[in-house]
């Protein structure tokens, strides 16, 4: 299989940051677009006129939207150019969040999220396929490491400022703002975005054949187990700092979230190298920490620290596992199918949380965490010869 790239290995190797960089601009706006009407529940509810959980179901049909849309969306548009698919998904962003910004009537809101999803579903199947693509092999890692911190950065800043921007002037210039930036965006990737063509008929792998590739199905396994694992505890993390009493939630949230920032940092210095030995250092550091977290006095906030910057550079090594397992060329369809598996497992981990909450109360969570993450590590460990190899060649044009 051959493949397209802006760098050839042995001419130059330099990363193109102002495409890389445009690719996190549209992750950072994916995320905001996803989870800002969670910090603005009492100025929507009352704006619209509803009660406050059904803001809440703004969020949650932006997600299931995205996990129902993600596989048959981007197998529909395998075919097209990319660059032109991205425009269309950036697009549909702008218009989405500008409608939501003017819109008093619920329903209306509420299709408006719906098609957002649909928008994001295809979006995040992309982004690291087009960031791989950019590339030489040798660089694949820290590109796609780039790529991704535009979620921590939407996370850890992009919402409170966006709640606080809200908190100043309402929360329709919120979107509206959110609307711009995707607006301009388009003209960013039109501008220095490379296109790349899509995969002509004759030569399009079926996606059952991209899923049986050797190492696809353990990498979308191992992500499975990680996402469970995490977000059982993750989700809880409040009741579970109330167990120690030493540092509010928000500050453990805090702690937490600079530990993510870290993580990202030192994952993208490393992860060309050494990806293998990187994945199973932050999955040991998971597993070892979980015991910790409802321990006494100040140990659950440090085992706090260390579990964020752990999980930072997680997604970030799975998903170039998951194109280096698939190949650059089948990349699109490799990361559509893990989108639906890290929601899917951000929803299971919920759940079970919750779950493990009401019946055993929130010391349990770590504990049930604890085996998911042990099984994830085994999954690494073992799979080493085409899910987790411990250095990729790099590719020949």
């Amino acid at each position: 299989m051959t493949d397209t790239m802006t760098a050839p290995p042995g001419r130059d190797s330099r990363l193109p940051w102002a495409g890389l960089l445009a690719l996190f601009t549209a992750a950072f706006t994916a995320v905001m677009t996803e989870l800002l009407p969670a910090g603005l529940l009492p100025r929507m509810a009352e704006a619209l006129d509803v009660p406050e959980a059904r803001v809440g179901f703004l969020v949650t049909g932006y997600a299931v939207a995205a996990t129902l849309a993600a596989i048959p969306l981007t197998a529909l548009v395998r075919g097209l150019r990319r660059r032109p698919v991205l425009v269309t998904a950036l697009s549909g962003f702008a218009l989405l969040n500008a409608v939501t910004a003017v819109s008093s009537w619920y329903p209306l809101t509420f299709a408006a999220r719906l098609l957002a999803g649909v928008m994001g579903g295809l979006l995040w199947a992309m982004l690291v396929g087009y960031a791989a693509r950019m590339v030489p092999a040798e660089r694949r890692g820290r590109a796609i490491a780039i790529v991704s911190a535009g979620i921590t950065v939407a996370l850890c800043a992009g919402l409170p400022a966006g709640a606080a921007l809200a908190a100043a002037l309402g929360w329709r210039p919120a979107f509206g703002g959110l609307a711009c930036v995707a607006a301009g965006l388009v003209a960013w990737v039109l501008w220095k975005v490379p296109d790349f063509p899509g995969e002509p008929a004759g030569e399009r792998t079926p996606l059952r054949r991209v899923a049986a590739a050797p190492g696809v199905r353990v990498v979308l396994g191992t992500t499975a187990l990680v996402l469970v694992g995490h977000q059982a505890v993750y989700t809880y993390l409040a009741p579970l700092a109330e167990l120690s009493g030493t540092a509010a939630t928000s500050v453990v949230l805090l702690v937490f979230g600079a530990g993510t920032v870290a993580g990202i940092w030192a994952t993208g210095a490393v992860i060309d190298r050494r990806p293998r030995g990187a994945l199973l250092v932050v999955l040991a550091v998971m597993v070892a920490v979980m015991p910790l977290l409802g321990g006494p006095g100040w140990t659950p906030v440090a085992a706090v620290a260390l579990w964020g910057a752990a999980f930072g550079g997680v997604p970030t090594l799975l998903q170039t596992a998951l194109v280096h397992a698939a190949g650059p060329g089948h990349a699109d369809v490799a990361t559509s199918m893990q989108t639906t598996v890290y929601n899917a497992g951000i929803a299971a981990g919920s759940l079970t949380g919750g779950l493990v909450l009401e019946s055993a109360g929130a010391a349990a969570l770590p504990w049930t965490a604890l085996p998911l993450l042990a099984c994830a590590l085994v999954a690494a460990l073992v799979a080493r010869r085409h899910a987790f190899p411990r250095r990729v060649a790099p590719e020949r044009g």
